[in-house]
């Protein structure tokens, strides 16, 4: 599990009842709890990312809410070290004898690459079926990606839609002075929650969403590039030093100071 996330949830919540309870204690909290305020904020702003996307879309939008747990079990490091392990082979035993080592490999993206090579297969080609399976691969992250985005694009607006209905409603109690303050109050929570919505919830799943989606893709334009470095048949140290630019410098270190390409 990614305690990052997990943490970063509890703490807002912590935060937040810390705000209402420092001052007044924890019977403030009663305060901030009313039922039709938050019927119109959730459910409206759920009502509206439904009509934005099909259902099977918003489904697996909400779905998604399980991944930013997740902890990939590769990365770009692993990746990198399996694609020279991969060249190595190649160079000492030729191409076809990547066929076997393919069927270690659980990563179906590598695996599918490796028997396109193993193939024959034209190398132009080869980039383009790999770079059509990112395409769609990034699309479909996108789309559970844009249902989190609309929610935070909507969780507020429709906590705005509940603070002017309950205005409306206070205006007409005008003349009753002891119902203004507590009509007020329930008017202002629909935007509370609104902001809730966006800045504690769907803000930071699509940012940690994008930050899975951007981490998987370079995984895989490593896979695409290392592929094809094996396929030209380059030395396994080029293609680690080309491969290592997709890093950052602190991890290309700690690679150096691993097992590197042999000759």
């Amino acid at each position: 599990m990614d305690i990052a996330s997990l943490v970063g949830f509890i703490l807002g919540v912590v935060m937040a009842i810390f705000g209402i309870v420092v001052n007044d204690g924890f019977g403030a909290l009663m305060n901030f709890g009313d039922f039709p305020s938050v019927l119109i904020t959730i459910g409206g702003s759920v009502s509206g990312v439904l009509a934005s996307n099909t259902i099977a879309d918003f489904v697996s939008g909400l779905k998604g809410f399980t991944l930013i747990f997740k902890v990939t079990k590769s990365n770009p490091e692993d990746v990198i070290r399996n694609i020279i392990n991969l060249s190595n082979t190649a160079r000492k035993e030729g191409l076809l004898a990547l066929e076997e080592a393919a069927n270690e490999i659980e990563d179906e993206f590598l695996k599918k690459g490796i028997m396109l090579v193993v193939d024959g297969t034209d190398p132009e080609l080869v980039r383009g079926i790999l770079e059509t399976d990112l395409v769609c691969l990034e699309t479909r992250h996108k789309k559970v990606i844009g249902v989190w985005e609309k929610w935070a694009e909507l969780g507020p607006a429709w906590g705005m839609i509940g603070t002017l209905i309950g205005l409306v409603n206070m205006l007409k109690k005008l003349d009753d002075p002891s119902a203004i303050g507590p009509a007020m109050a329930v008017a202002l929570l629909t935007t509370l929650y609104g902001s809730l919505i966006a800045n504690w919830l769907c803000n930071p799943v699509a940012t940690k969403l994008k930050v899975n989606n951007d981490i998987e893709m370079m995984m895989k334009e490593v896979t695409v590039e290392g592929l094809l470095s094996i396929q030209a048949g380059e030395n396994p140290r080029v293609i680690e030093e080309k491969l290592k630019s997709f890093l950052s410098p602190k991890a290309r270190q700690s690679m150096s100071e691993g097992a590197g390409g042999e000759e």
